[in-house]
């Protein structure tokens, strides 16, 4: 799967839930069918089996538009996950606490070449962001809160108003930091308070203009909110055709009604117009 075809909408569907995957998949840009923390020890067999299965339907997922989440690499299920995935058409893995380099290479001698989403929500993960980034196979970088704060002792990646600690936006911005400077897509984490719908908007808005590509939700009612943020406005497209149309007739760094206009400017002008033609 090219990172350009995740959507703005990344939706995560329990795999032991089969009777939810088509659901999931025709709400969301993008279905995660969750083999790891959505699915109770207890269930992982069936989860697994119901992720074969799945792909001997009738109507199968469509695996352009369908993420596998599979438990990370040295848990006794990452094999087990790795055996079900293989006997499945659906070839862009996210591998859950991913920690290195190593660990994407052991994901793809075991299925091959596969897309890889590496999911950096572990200290060691968040600090070795870089080097999985650049590994070989990786489409893109994902962070998430919890586990990460896990790993380090705490007990809440958020403070009692709902805003993140200060470690958890550190990680966030590595994350992001190291996804941009390799050059591959970065997803937004998950925003756990379903009925928060404004808190949601707020965290949304701010992964579109701080450059993430995507987010990922839990429930079908959190998706409109993330696509409505990923979609520019009438007006900023407008302005941002306008910008690149005036600066068509400059050379080098010009005004424009009132403000300072270079090539940085340009470059997020550019990228509304890009997000206006994807959605």
């Amino acid at each position: 799967m090219s990172a350009s075809v995740l959507g703005p909408a990344l939706l995560f569907c329990p795999a032991d839930r089969p009777e939810r995957y088509a659901k999931a998949a025709d709400r969301a840009d993008t279905v995660i069918l969750d083999l790891e923390d959505a699915v109770a020890p207890a269930a992982k067999a069936a989860a697994r089996q119901a992720l074969v299965d799945s792909a001997l339907e009738e109507t199968p997922l469509d695996p352009s538009r369908t993420v596998v989440r599979v438990n990370g690499v040295g848990t006794p299920e990452f094999a087990l996950d790795c055996e079900a995935v293989r006997r499945t058409a659906y070839r862009t893995i996210m591998l859950a606490k991913t920690e290195s380099a190593a660990d994407v290479a052991a994901l793809r001698e075991a299925l091959g070449d596969v897309s890889v989403i590496a999911l950096c929500e572990t200290a060691r993960g968040v600090v070795e962001a870089v080097a999985i980034a650049l590994a070989e196979g990786v489409v893109a970088l994902m962070w998430g809160a919890e586990d990460l704060v896990a790993s380090l002792g705490g007990t809440s990646s958020r403070t009692a108003s709902g805003s993140y600690r200060a470690v958890a936006l550190q990680a966030r911005s590595q994350v992001l930091l190291a996804a941009g400077a390799a050059g591959v897509h970065t997803i937004d984490a998950v925003y756990v308070d379903i009925e928060d719908t404004a808190g949601l908007k707020e965290e949304a808005d701010d992964a579109v203009a701080s450059g993430f590509g995507s987010k990922a939700c839990i429930h079908p009612g959190q998706i409109a909110t993330i696509r409505a943020a990923f979609a520019p406005t009438d007006d900023e497209v407008e302005h941002a055709r306008a910008l690149l149309a005036a600066a068509e007739h400059e050379r080098g760094v010009f005004t424009y009604e009132g403000r300072m206009v270079d090539e940085p400017i340009l470059r997020h002008a550019r990228s509304v117009v890009a997000r206006a033609g994807v959605l």
